[in-house]
């Protein structure tokens, strides 16, 4: 609990204190319940593990299915509309910003045929997702990849892409820091005036 912590302490210049994260992030808690939904799912107790992503989604406006495989330090800043969907995975150190979607595409017509199916995004370690973006389907954003606020990705992702646009198009290399928002740029542009 400590690292994944101090892991936002690092990524976010508002943390002051990890008990202010505690109890202040909706972030924080929507993860701690998630932890705790998906060990039920687990379990195969489903509905158990679904009252207790209702119940957290209620508490932080961050839906994540209770199937949805999270790896550690995962910081979902400010949080609100966020959805990760049942075959959603997350890898090491990612950072989702608000109204991200990690969803499916495909309609709710033959929903048996759509079942134990991966039909959601896989983010590899490092990865950040600005604010609004949309990754729909089975598709692998890479490590280190960065997706810039309201990007659609459809497509599979390489590793230290930088995506924006609708459809998200690669416009550069990542570097392997991290940026708030995705957002890569040459501050060199900012001290020419």
């Amino acid at each position: 609990m400590s690292e994944f912590l101090q892991s936002i302490i690092d990524r976010d210049p508002a943390a002051k204190s990890k008990l202010s994260l505690i109890l202040t992030y909706p972030g924080v808690k929507a993860v701690f319940f998630h932890r705790l939904a998906h060990f039920f799912s687990v379990a195969k107790f489903d509905l158990i593990a679904r009252i207790i992503s209702q119940f957290s989604r209620f508490l932080t406006g961050i839906e994540i299915h209770p199937g949805a495989k999270i790896g550690k330090n995962l910081f979902i800043d400010h949080g609100m509309g966020v959805v990760i969907g049942e075959t959603s995975e997350i890898g090491d150190n990612v950072t989702i910003y608000h109204m991200v979607t990690l969803g499916g595409i495909s309609p709710s017509i033959n929903s048996n045929n759509q079942r134990n199916i991966k039909r959601h995004p896989t983010l590899m370690d490092n990865v950040v997702v600005g604010s609004g973006a949309q990754i729909l389907g089975p598709v692998v954003v890479g490590k280190n990849s960065k997706i810039g606020a309201n990007a659609v990705v459809t497509k599979n992702v390489e590793e230290n892409a930088v995506m924006i646009g609708i459809p998200a198009k690669n416009v550069g290399t990542a570097t392997a820091e991290f940026k708030p928002y995705a957002v890569e740029n040459d501050n060199s542009e900012n001290n020419n005036g």
